[in-house]
Parts: structure tokens; C-alpha cells; sequence
């Protein structure tokens, strides 16, 4: 089921998986970690059978692409945001902030604001959305993941979106507490491509 409205193309123009539909805000508070640009996808949990088979996954693109999620990154230091890297566990300092607009690293004859500036601009403070970037399956079990409107989301461990709220698959472990990213509103199918969500952080 589509989304009511019209556009060229059906909104699948864009470089970014992320697709603004009512913004919260555009926040670009912080500095891009070194490995924001250089992290392969996914970044931690590549077993066959767990790759995401979303519309808006790369894995030729290195460094972190609109539509994962931005976080903290104080294990880099103060101010730095970016992915999860290598981080396939909690980590102190190390919290999910909101959505990346676009992928750090640019994409090819494209301007590369991202590289210049050292900025990764992120949505946070609500909002509604689209997005084509989030896990297809489990990434400890390996089964396919069934989106419902109504889901909670949260950040996966190689920090696309799921709906999988169990440790073994989210970047915060119980213990560290659960960031809720948002709740589903339109699941993904064949006619479009993409989960519609209202963003909670």
C-alpha cells in the first residue's frame, strides 16, 4: 500500500534511504568519528542468512548510510557521533541520538559535504519517516522478520533499524537500557519498499 500523495519516480530518486516526510530536527551537533567513513555493511553481524535484503542496504558503501542510526560514540571521545563500527556489544558512551539524513562518505559524483566538514547530519526529536534501510532478519536466529504496524523499533547491532528488542540483536544491552528509536506505522511491501515510523528520540 502506498502512501497517499504523488511523486516522480515513486520517491526512489533519492541517494538516502532516509526519506523526510515530517521532520523533527536536523541536528548537526557533533563531529563524524574516523570509521563513520570507512566502516563496511554491515559492520558487525555478517553470518549468511542475516544479511538485511532491505531496498536502501549497500554493502559496496563503506561508512555509515542515511537511514542507519547515529549514535554517541564517547568511546571516541567528547562531541563525536557515529555508527556502531565494531561495537557488537554495549559499550559505555555509546547511545542511540536519532537517524542519519545521508551517508557520511558521499556517494559518487555527488557533492561530499560529509568529508569536507567532518558533519553528519542526523534527525532526532521526533518526527515521521520513511525508511528503506532496516534489518530483514534476525541476526542471531537468521529468520526473516515480520514488520506489524504498531512495532517498536530499535537499533540493531550493526545499527539499522529492527524490531527485534532482544539483546542479541540490539547495540544496548538490558543492562544499559533500551533506547526506543520509534513505532511503525506502514510496514514495507511490494508496492513500496520502505518502513513509515514516527520517531520517538
Amino acid at each position: 500500500m502506498p502512501l497517499l500523495g504523488q511523486a516522480s519516480g515513486d520517491w526512489t530518486e533519492s541517494s538516502s534511504a532516509l526519506r523526510i516526510l515530517h521532520v523533527g530536527i536536523r541536528n548537526t551537533v557533533g563531529i563524524l568519528t574516523d570509521d563513520a567513513f570507512t566502516q563496511t555493511n554491515p559492520p558487525n553481524v555478517t553470518a549468511a542468512g542475516t544479511i538485511s535484503q532491505s531496498a536502501g542496504f549497500f554493502s559496496n558503501v563503506l561508512g555509515v548510510m542515511g537511514g542507519s542510526v547515529a549514535f554517541t560514540r564517547g568511546d571516541i571521545g567528547p562531541n563525536y557521533v557515529g555508527g556502531t563500527s565494531t561495537l557488537a556489544a554495549a559499550t559505555a558512551g555509546v547511545r542511540p541520538l536519532g537517524v542519519f539524513i545521508n551517508n557520511a562518505a558521499g556517494r559518487p559524483y555527488e557533492n561530499l559535504p560529509g568529508p569536507a566538514s567532518g558533519i553528519g547530519p542526523y534527525v532526532s526529536g521526533m518526527g515521521t519517516y520513511g525508511n528503506s534501510l532496516y534489518e530483514t532478519e534476525n541476526l542471531n536466529t537468521g529468520a526473516t522478520l515480520t514488520y506489524t504496524t504498531g512495532d517498536a523499533l530499535f537499533a540493531s547491532l550493526n545499527g539499522y533499524l529492527t524490531n527485534v528488542a532482544a539483546d542479541n540483536n540490539r547495540i544496548e544491552q538490558a543492562a544499559s537500557g533500551v533506547t526506543l528509536i520509534g513505532y511503525l506505522k506502514m510496514p514495507a511491501d511490494s508496492v513500496q519498499p520502505e518502513i513509515v515510523y514516527d520517531q520517538r528520540i
